[in-house]
């Protein structure tokens, strides 16, 4: 408990005393994953040099015209679109929840926009792609755990953080369903394919996948284990699904967010179902699945193109 406390007092030593009110609101009451509560702390400390910088005294007294001139402060020092929304929105949700406790009277960052950011659409694997990536072969070192985790990938559309966590306890092989905890906390179970259950029943039969020799993994055991029986780094998966890709022929370059985004274009593709889809990823609002809407109509159109003979358009 000791050692808890004092890494959480070096991670807010320096800030200002809201902000470190707000990221202890955000680890203990929100649950915010490390990564997570490091993003908003840069956004905050970011905004809080600013402040200090522009001779604004007390941070909380900023206003609309303040936040807009740290937003465009921000831009002319070279960050990203991308970057600047994350940071508004950090800023935006540090500001309302100190608007709901009493401690301003208004948020300043509610009416600012920051830059708009082009759309781009996730690249993602075809069917015969996708297939050649998880068929890969067995026999191979460490060939049963590559298996069961590249069909589980592609079965179920984890997020990389979801499925490296894994516990053997999370799986019912026999119903076909995995439980996982997401983004926010958030629960949700959804199917496993029979490929990717016999995937991993196989792997977990493997003297490997129980982390000594002759082991066999019990229910807590994290289903892909790595040095010393802790689940596998986030870096070591990442590797391992750009050698396999290589390794299989592709010259996409793949990642394991290229999987939930073949799992989930392939999924709509085929069933139109978008609001099926955003329960499966687990979503929490319907904008963020729509992007595969796009994926599909652009197959649709690739679809046109080759079929109709009119269709194509002249160079």
């Amino acid at each position: 408990m000791a050692a808890t406390a004092g890494a959480e007092g070096a991670a807010t030593a320096g800030l200002h005393p809201a902000v470190a009110d707000y990221l202890s609101h955000l680890e203990v009451e929100r649950r915010m994953s490390a990564h997570t509560l490091d993003a908003y702390r840069r956004d905050l400390a970011a905004l809080a040099q600013w402040a200090t910088a522009q001779g604004h005294d007390d941070l909380l007294a900023l206003d609309s015209a303040a936040v807009r001139a740290f937003v465009a402060a921000e831009h002319r020092r070279g960050l990203s679109p991308k970057s600047l929304q994350r940071r508004l929105s950090g800023c935006r949700s540090f500001f309302q929840w100190l608007l709901k406790h009493g401690r301003v009277v208004a948020n300043p960052a509610s009416g600012v926009r920051a830059p708009q950011v082009p759309r781009k659409l996730p690249q993602v694997l075809d069917v015969d792609e996708a297939v050649a990536l998880v068929e890969v072969p067995t026999d191979a070192p460490l060939g049963l755990r590559d298996r069961a985790l590249l069909e589980l990938f592609y079965s179920s559309g984890l997020r990389l953080s979801e499925l490296r966590l894994l516990r053997w306890r999370d799986l019912d092989l026999e119903q076909g369903l995995v439980t996982v905890l997401g983004k926010g906390s958030r629960q949700r179970t959804v199917p496993v394919g029979s490929h990717a259950c016999r995937a991993l029943a196989e792997w977990r039969a493997e003297p490997a996948a129980g982390g000594a020799p002759g082991a066999v993994p019990g229910p807590e055991a994290p289903v892909f284990p790595g040095r010393g029986g802790a689940p596998i780094t986030a870096r070591a998966i990442q590797l391992r699904l750009r050698a396999l890709g290589q390794r299989q022929g592709l010259f996409k370059h793949v990642h394991p967010h290229m999987l939930r985004h073949s799992f989930a274009s392939h999924v709509l593709e085929s069933s139109g179902d978008l609001r099926g889809v955003q329960e499966l990823l687990g979503h929490a609002d319907i904008a963020t699945t729509q992007i595969y809407t796009h994926l599909d109509f652009q197959h649709l159109a690739k679809v046109y193109d080759d079929a109709h003979p009119r269709a194509k358009r002249r160079k």
